[in-house]
């Protein structure tokens, strides 16, 4: 088996892992080093870099806490970065060499949480075989709501009823630069009330962010006049939307606005995307769905499409040398 090397990210590696992350076939704006970086003092960076020879053909965006290392806690997905000329068996190789690069620097565990496969251009799943031979535990599975924009889409009757009343109302959608009327009336009063919580990035971060990946990230707003009802924070990949935030004030069942607001979204704005990623409606390590927020984003027309979790024990690693006869 092919001997790679792998190393840790380190700040001068910056230029080259973007440039990869760009190529890739299975990465988003997620990966990009401004991206992750933005949290940087929440997390010990520990991301790795496979190289054959001098060419640079895979990364692992990660953090380490311990002796454990993470697909980056700070992002939604992870795993192996590849190229779309990757191979099933230099798949195999890169892992186990990451694999025994970790066991090697006092690492016991790898957690894994897989890319979602409708973020990839194409066919990515050579890591799960990977984890299935090294014996990896899954020990969570989310469901995710998506939409196939592609499809006709079968919105149900009762979202139609709250666009009808969102367009009795008059109500306007407007895409907005600022997010701090969404963030303060909306967003943090409601995740404080509903689930004793605040969003996962703070107003100042969201900005940021805005700025750096400015096609990338998108506030929409809908209104009653000049009155905000609610909002989304949207994520937006090559193909992909992602509902990053959805949040109403307390009239969005009787003025419409939320169906209203993602009617427009679905319909007009990115009509001409693939999916539409309304994210999970579980807790729990997927083990509890909240069925009314289900119920809301399958009215939309969307399925389910599931993302894995798994824990794997990376002494492990010379398992893989065994696959080839």
């Amino acid at each position: 088996m092919k001997q790679h090397q792998v190393r840790l990210y380190q700040p001068q590696d910056f230029s080259i892992w973007n440039a990869f992350i760009s190529v890739a076939k299975n990465a988003t704006f997620l990966f990009d080093r401004n991206f992750m970086d933005y949290h940087s003092d929440r997390f010990q960076d520990y991301s790795l870099m496979v190289f054959d020879g001098d060419k640079l053909i895979a990364v692992l965006p990660a953090n380490r806490v311990e002796d454990t290392v993470y697909s980056h806690q700070g992002l939604t997905y992870g795993g192996l970065i590849l190229t779309n000329k990757a191979k099933l068996s230099a798949v195999i190789s890169v892992f186990k060499n990451v694999l025994q690069f970790l066991n090697e620097n006092s690492i016991e565990k790898l957690i894994v949480k897989t890319i979602p496969s409708f973020y990839s251009d194409y066919f990515s799943e050579e890591i799960e075989y990977c984890l299935f031979i090294v014996k990896a535990q899954l020990y969570r599975r989310d469901a995710l709501s998506v939409l196939d924009l592609t499809k006709n889409i079968a919105i149900a009757s009762n979202r139609m009823e709250g666009v009808k009343r969102g367009i009795k109302n008059e109500l306007s959608v407007k895409e907005e630069s600022n997010f701090e009327l969404f963030w303060n009336e909306i967003l943090i009063p409601n995740l404080a009330s509903k689930h004793n919580a605040k969003p996962v990035h703070t107003l100042s971060e969201i900005t940021k962010l805005k700025n750096l990946f400015p096609n990338n990230i998108r506030q929409f707003n809908v209104y009653n006049n000049e009155e905000l009802l609610g909002g989304t924070t949207v994520f937006v990949n090559k193909k992909v939307v992602h509902s990053q935030y959805i949040s109403g004030n307390e009239t969005k069942n009787v003025s419409g606005s939320l169906d209203f607001l993602h009617h427009h979204l679905i319909k007009e704005v990115f009509k001409d995307y693939h999916f539409h990623d309304f994210g999970i409606c579980n807790e729990y390590d997927g083990r509890k769905i909240n069925k009314g927020l289900l119920f809301w984003k399958e009215s939309f027309g969307a399925k389910t499409v599931i993302q894995n979790f798994y824990e794997v024990e990376t002494v492990n690693y010379s398992i893989l040398e065994t696959v080839f006869k």
